[in-house]
């Protein structure tokens, strides 16, 4: 979630990267919440400064037989006002907590603008795509000709979006996982994470997946407790490992990874690359994460690219 104080100081700014990756600011609404906040907050502050000293007279009055029923009236009259004016503003408050929590990070200054894949600018090539001397299939004709692949299955015991695979190809599947978790501890110093499938609404706000992205979760309602939801990404739990932890600088950094199952709804992609094990509800990821001071996370962010890449050029892809 981006700084309050981000919005109030620079928001047309704000608006304006925002909208190099699609993002309509409503800058008018901010300013209207923000605007009424400060009115409500100057309004009760001075209203506690004139219960405070009218509470003082009422002593001086008292001390000197005089009748205090007006100035205990205006107390009475600030009290009641004071009384509105907080539950105004612990909703004014609320209201802008779920305005902020809704807007998208920033993009980074130095990235490139586009409007598509085609904008793309290619930053590193690695070896040599292969060229064959016959059309080469797609994983689904492959994979259904081999007898590894069962879409019909998937569909039968959970509908569409699922996909069964059997035989060597789960073998690969497997064995892959346990390749990446292996190099990435052994070879990059990651510690290795098993971590739950079900979180609380807490760590998908921490990591930004809540309010913004609810439509694509799978939800758990519970009659007796707070609903679960099912993660779209280890990144959820493992992030949450530290959230409201205050870390020593020379605790870290901490490096993660942590191989899990994922579930994503893919609310509003049908009829969108959806042949095959695209875009599925379900999906095996193994997940890298550093938690670094804020100063190290551009290199961090290069060093997590650079370790991804290295598990692509081990297997010659």
């Amino acid at each position: 979630m981006l700084d309050i104080q981000l919005l109030r100081n620079d928001l047309d700014g704000v608006a304006e990267r925002l909208a190099t990756r699609g993002y309509t600011l409503d800058c008018a609404g901010f300013r209207r919440l923000d605007s009424e906040r400060k009115t409500l907050q100057t309004r009760t502050q001075d209203l506690q400064a004139r219960r405070n000293a009218l509470s003082r007279q009422v002593g001086v009055a008292k001390s000197r037989a005089e009748d205090v029923t007006a100035i205990l009236d205006e107390v009475a009259a600030c009290k009641a006002e004071l009384e509105t004016n907080e539950a105004h503003l612990d909703q004014l408050l609320a209201e802008l907590d779920a305005f902020v929590a809704r807007v998208p990070n920033l993009p980074q200054a130095d990235v490139p603008l586009g409007r598509s894949a085609d904008d793309n600018v290619e930053n590193k090539r690695w070896g040599t795509p292969r060229s064959f001397a016959f059309t080469p299939r797609d994983h689904v004709d492959l994979g259904e000709a081999l007898g590894q692949m069962d879409f019909a299955a998937a569909v039968k015991i959970s509908g569409t979006r699922f996909s069964l695979i059997k035989g060597q190809l789960a073998h690969l599947h497997r064995a892959l996982a346990q390749f990446m978790l292996d190099t990435h501890t052994a070879q990059h110093g990651y510690t290795e994470v098993y971590s739950p499938y079900l979180v609380n609404a807490a760590s998908l706000f921490g990591t930004g997946q809540l309010p913004k992205f609810e439509d694509d979760l799978f939800k758990i309602l519970r009659p007796e407790a707070e609903p679960l939801y099912l993660i779209p990404t280890a990144e959820v739990p493992v992030t949450n490992i530290v959230r409201n932890e205050i870390l020593s600088a020379e605790a870290l950094p901490l490096k993660f990874v942590c191989h899990t199952p994922c579930f994503r709804s893919e609310a509003g992609s049908y009829g969108r690359d959806t042949r095959g094990m695209i875009r599925q509800h379900q999906f095996d990821k193994v997940e890298l994460v550093q938690i670094v001071a804020a100063e190290a996370s551009s290199a961090a962010h290069e060093e997590l690219t650079a370790h991804a890449e290295r598990i692509l050029e081990l297997l010659e892809l």
